[in-house]
């Protein structure tokens, strides 16, 4: 059976996912076969497996620094917040139902089976799993039939280390705190603190590490610098969505929808020099990019009604009558339609006008569609015709299904013959999430875009994958630099 450590923070954001994934590649460096693993997710950020099954994508990044496919094993539940609904709950990848918070805090503890058989199919496979707690473990509130905090670390028998966010301040308060409002026996399992996203000279931060240490008797593993990487993070509390870039010469305006989901569809173009991509909450804020996304979303009538109640509706119509590029993915291409029905409540019931930039209409239905595909453009006119004939690779993730009015023209074809999205003029939309992340697609749309901009880019395609590894590299490298591993390797042998 694999030994086992898990990483469990002060608060939301202190870093918990990121040390995961660095510690996941420090292993895998170390030769040893090692998976992620949480228990219980939340986040509209999901994944499709090569099994047509759905999880959580911060398991998907530690599963590609650990050098191996995602599995729904990694991620046994995985929480979708849906508005007015609670929550989607999806169990090894299936959508159970959706659930209010009492409903499911009430059967919960029904599905630690689930999470057991899962965590120890992993744990007779690999040699190390590396677990992630979810928010803090200190919310006492919360603690009865915990199953993602301390109450996993005693599932698994793992031993902990707790993570202290210092840039929002207060880091000795924040470890001390957590520390001081666990129970006696859930304190002797934390084994170390890590303070993270320091920012100076940690030199002057000795001192009071050392204070910490004598108070609690836990010693530190270490002080984690500020990072300057590019790993996909959680959704709602991303950086990315407050992050400029000045002076691109493209600029794409993502809009910052209330149930935003897989904003990694857009991580791409993100770290393509020369473009810059903003998310954007208001019609103020929008401006006149080159191109407009409208993402994913886990609620689509709701979020279309806050775009229209926003101004930002009107705003793409006039941007798209002036010829501007306008892109839909998943939600967003259903928004772009003449309109969107619910008749089985899939998202809480009822009908809506779409933005009516493209000619199709779509029903919601209670089945999630789910797969993994390749596919090819096989319509395109305006701005973006030459992506004519390119190649994609991507997974749909949807409840609704889409038709095309007569005469309309599909965007792509699938793998499987089925057609899929539409092109009108300089407006596209697909169920393709990843439509993006194909080297000679992203080429392609930037080249159109600076061509009918003017300016000089260069639009050379690079390897996502190779940059990916090159970014965990990296994490590696800076946490060796400022972690006691022997301490880490010590307590992962000598466990709890």
């Amino acid at each position: 059976m694999a030994k086992s450590i898990m990483i469990q923070g002060t608060m939301s954001n202190a870093g918990k996912s990121l040390v995961c994934t660095g510690l996941c590649r420090i292993f895998r460096q170390d030769g040893y076969r090692v998976a992620p693993f949480k228990s219980q997710n939340m986040a509209l950020n999901s994944f499709i497996t090569q099994e047509g099954l759905e999880m959580g994508r911060a398991q998907v990044v530690q599963a590609e620094a650990c050098g191996i496919a995602p599995s729904v094993r990694m991620n046994p539940i995985l929480l979708k917040p849906v508005a007015r609904l609670g929550s989607q709950v999806i169990v090894n990848g299936e959508v159970l139902g959706n659930m209010g918070p009492k409903e499911y805090f009430a059967r919960k503890s029904t599905l630690i089976p689930d999470i057991m058989r899962a965590y120890n199919s992993l744990a007779e496979e690999y040699d190390i799993v590396v677990i992630e707690g979810a928010g803090s473990p200190a919310e006492i509130n919360l603690k009865d039939d915990d199953i993602v905090n301390m109450g996993m670390a005693r599932l698994a028998k793992a031993p902990v280390l707790l993570v202290g966010d210092i840039d929002r301040g207060g880091v000795f308060a924040q470890l001390y705190g957590t520390i001081a409002l666990l129970e006696e026996s859930e304190q002797s399992m934390i084994k170390a603190t890590i303070v993270n996203k320091f920012r100076g000279d940690v030199s002057l931060f000795s001192d009071g590490l050392d204070m910490l240490g004598k108070i609690t008797g836990i010693p530190a593993a270490g002080v984690i610098p500020y990072l300057s990487v590019d790993i996909e993070d959680e959704d709602s509390v991303s950086e990315r969505f407050t992050r400029r870039t000045l002076g691109a010469a493209i600029d794409i305006a993502v809009i910052q929808l209330p149930h935003l989901s897989n904003f990694t569809d857009f991580a791409a173009f993100e770290a393509t020099p020369g473009v810059g991509v903003r998310y954007v909450k208001s019609a103020k804020e929008l401006g006149s990019p080159d191109m407009v996304i409208l993402p994913g979303t886990k609620n689509t009538i709701y979020d279309l009604k806050w775009l229209r109640e926003c101004g930002l509706e009107a705003a793409i119509k006039l941007l798209a009558s002036q010829g501007i590029v306008v892109f839909g993915i998943c939600g967003g291409y259903q928004m772009l339609g003449s309109s969107i029905s619910d008749p089985e409540g899939a998202e809480g019931g009822g009908e809506i006008e779409g933005i009516n930039l493209l000619p199709v209409k779509t029903e919601f239905a209670a089945e999630k569609h789910r797969s993994r595909t390749t596919a090819k453009v096989i319509g395109t006119e305006g701005a973006l015709a030459s992506l004519y004939g390119t190649e994609l690779e991507g997974y749909e993730i949807h409840m609704g299904r889409t038709v095309l009015s007569e005469g309309a023209k599909p965007l792509v074809q699938l793998e499987n013959g089925a057609l899929d999205g539409c092109v009108l003029g300089n407006v596209y939309g697909s169920y393709l999430h990843g439509f993006f992340d194909a080297a000679a697609c992203r080429e392609a749309v930037l080249s159109s875009l600076s061509r009918k901009k003017g300016v000089s880019l260069k639009t050379e395609a690079f390897d996502l994958k190779a940059y990916k590894e090159s970014q965990y590299d990296l994490l590696a490298e800076v946490m060796r630099e400022n972690l006691d591993m022997k301490l880490i390797y010590r307590i992962l042998e000598e466990g709890i």
